[in-house]
């Protein structure tokens, strides 16, 4: 998911590297029917942006999902939650 997103990102000149964009990833595990199985991925970004970029951010966060080949194999199995915290660069 993060390199979906991380090439969505680069489309709009926003740099990803790795003191600029991390994600933090947790999972539930549950019992189904006696089964243990992963039920919910939740994804929280962090990313820096130089300034002027916080749109084109939420543009390519909002857009990436249907786009990435990790969460498209899982999601009618797995609930995907994801969020992104910005921060922009001073000038």
């Amino acid at each position: 998911m993060m390199g979906t997103l991380a090439r969505f990102l680069a489309e709009k000149d926003i740099p990803t590297t790795e003191d600029r964009y991390c994600a933090r990833v947790e999972g539930d595990i549950e019992d189904v029917n006696g089964i243990l199985k992963i039920t919910r991925i939740k994804v929280n970004y962090n990313l820096k942006i130089p300034p002027g970029k916080v749109n084109d951010a939420r543009q390519a966060f909002e857009q990436y999902l249907p786009y990435c080949p990790g969460a498209q194999s899982v999601i009618g199995s797995i609930h995907i939650e994801h969020a992104l915290k910005i921060e922009e660069e001073k000038l």
